[in-house]
């Protein structure tokens, strides 16, 4: 059994992951600025802001694995880096793991690129937060050597839009975003929690990213 803080856990992605790790038997933490509606049975919930030093140091000090799911939007907007920074130095003093789930748009369409954001007909509104995203995978691969992290990367389509259902079957990539045969680019909320706390149980991508799809 792991001591698993999700930050962000009552979004899509870390709802989700909250709840395949108390499935699973972990010690789960939920980390965000409101409770949920409907909280996980057996998970432990807790409000407050990731631009708070001390709900950042507690949610590292109280845990094995942290694990960032927090999008980059309103207040966080352009301060996201920041608080990954500071997770950063928190989880690697205290010997915790951390990951990061972040997006699909810094994966490259084929070996030798273009990123998928480069691509003709990414939706210019989404490029704020997939720099963001981007930013962060960088800032962890250049951190020092003694901090275990991973980055998850969904399928092109993930989210509370397209939830789909949880299949038990998906591939995990590195950099090369997947597709299907129909170049299709996609995964539930429930498989990609899967990957996550299967990373957590048994590691394989120490201090790389992966990604999830079908």
């Amino acid at each position: 059994m792991a001591r698993i803080t999700v930050l962000g856990g009552t979004g899509y992605a870390g709802a989700h992951i909250v709840a395949e790790a108390v499935a699973r038997g972990h010690e789960v933490t939920s980390v965000s600025r409101s409770t949920p509606a409907e909280p996980v049975e057996g998970a432990t919930y807790r409000t407050g802001s990731v631009l708070d030093d001390a709900v950042l140091a507690r949610a590292v000090g109280d845990a094995d694995v942290v694990v960032e799911t927090v999008s980059p939007r309103g207040e966080l907007e352009g301060r996201l880096e920041g608080v990954v920074d500071r997770l950063a130095v928190l989880a690697e003093d205290a010997g915790a793991r951390l990951g990061v789930v972040g997006g699909a748009g810094s994966l490259l369409v084929a070996e030798g690129g273009p990123k998928l954001m480069d691509t003709e007909g990414f939706p210019t509104e989404f490029l704020p937060e997939v720099r963001t995203g981007e930013a962060l995978l960088e800032a962890l691969r250049a951190a020092p050597e003694s901090l275990d992290w991973f980055y998850v990367s969904p399928a092109a389509e993930f989210g509370a839009w397209a939830p789909g259902e949880a299949t038990g079957t998906f591939r995990i990539g590195g950099d090369v975003l997947l597709t299907d045969e129909d170049g299709r680019s996609f995964v539930s909320g429930a498989d990609l929690a899967t990957a996550v706390v299967d990373e957590i149980e048994r590691p394989a991508h120490s201090r790389r990213r992966f990604g999830v799809a079908y």
